[in-house]
């Protein structure tokens, strides 16, 4: 059996302002972007390079998933955004404003700093350190 995490659901506040955001200040491409009908999107954003799993940018329907915009796990990490060059993504985004809740540190499993998005979820920006033999 094969399987994979197709989307992760994201809930935003504006479809159009959180499309901008992932696609001008992170670099991602838009994947889908669909009407959907009655004001709704399957809007699809994916970090350039990105094989199988996609961001599934989540408009709020109603006050109860609009009061989980930017704290969907409680203030913890909730994506781990991989890189082949932690520097050059780091210097990246802080020059597009991106904020980052920490200085980079190195660990055991690689090269990391925590960043928020748009609506202050926490990521962690991660360059792997290669698997040992």
């Amino acid at each position: 059996m094969t399987q994979h995490l197709g989307a992760i659901a994201l809930v935003v506040r504006s479809y159009d302002e959180a499309k901008a955001w992932y696609r001008d200040v992170l670099g991602f491409q838009v994947v889908q972007d669909v009407d959907m009908g009655g004001g709704r999107r399957w809007l699809t954003v994916a970090p350039p390079g990105a094989r199988e799993t996609t961001l599934l940018l989540a408009q709020a329907a109603g006050p109860q998933q609009a009061e989980s915009i930017g704290n969907q796990t409680g203030g913890r990490v909730f994506l781990f955004l991989h890189t082949d060059d932690f520097w050059r993504d780091y210097r990246l985004y802080r020059s597009r404003g991106v904020r980052f809740c920490e200085e980079p540190r190195e660990e055991a499993y690689g090269t990391v700093a925590v960043f928020e998005d748009l609506h202050g979820n926490r990521w962690d920006l991660l360059q792997p350190r290669p698997a040992s033999p």
